[in-house]
């Protein structure tokens, strides 16, 4: 009888783009909330509302891929950097580097002599790609990507933020200070929820988490622009 077989399904490779993501999508709901709560509580109409609600979520959208960007790319620059100085590094003594993946597969449990064997044959096959791996730990699938981060993060930015404005958009003027902060906190359970079962984490924490940061930052600037009649 033969053994079933199932394809592994590790959580690791979704890291990046969910972290990118979920950071978007938060910020822009919360910080578009916000924006309009703050200006609401200082007695604008709808149309002041939605046009500030816009403007805060193109704003927001280019200040998240920027900044995306730039972070990320920091990070492709210290990899390229890091693969260039080992690329050179076997060029100039391989035997010293054939020594140290030896000696990195010894400290993982195997045996001198196997651990020789298994470094000799990665380096054969792709001697930069193994050191990648097991030396600097960076791999293709890990491997830091700017344009994409920054795309990622502009659109995930705007969707949440979408959700706000739209809530403003048809809801009763009567009711914008009761449905934007309840609506907006669903959505933030929800994206907080999601985010954990993607990513194998507890549930309830993140919703909770999420929820409870969304709640303090609408409360916060609802009371600065109550206090001051305008956001700051």
């Amino acid at each position: 009888m033969s053994r079933s077989r199932h394809p592994e399904r590790h959580r690791s490779s979704h890291v990046a783009w969910l972290r990118a993501a979920v950071l978007g999508a938060n910020d822009g709901i919360i910080s578009t909330a916000c924006l309009i709560l703050g200006i609401a509580a200082a007695s604008a109409d709808r149309n002041e509302l939605l046009i500030a609600g816009i403007a805060g979520l193109v704003a927001g959208a280019m200040s998240m891929a920027a900044g995306e960007y730039v972070s990320v790319s920091s990070q492709s620059d210290a990899e390229s950097a890091d693969l260039a100085v080992e690329e050179l590094e076997l060029k100039e003594d391989p035997d010293a580097e054939h020594r140290e993946l030896t000696a990195i597969y010894t400290s993982r449990g195997v045996t001198p002599e196997l651990a020789s064997q298994v470094a000799q044959q990665l380096m054969s096959h792709n001697a930069l790609d193994a050191h990648a791996q097991d030396e600097l730990g960076i791999r293709e699938e890990t491997r830091a990507r700017p344009l994409q981060a920054a795309v990622v993060s502009a659109c995930s930015f705007s969707a949440g933020a979408a959700l706000p404005l739209l809530t403003t958009l048809f809801s009763p003027t009567a009711y914008i200070f009761t449905l934007i902060p309840l609506t907006s906190l669903v959505f933030l359970v929800v994206l907080g929820s999601l985010a954990a079962y993607v990513g194998a984490a507890p549930i309830k924490r993140a919703a909770w988490r999420v929820g409870f940061w969304g709640i303090l930052a609408m409360a916060i600037t609802f009371g600065i622009g109550k206090l001051f009649g305008a956001v700051i």
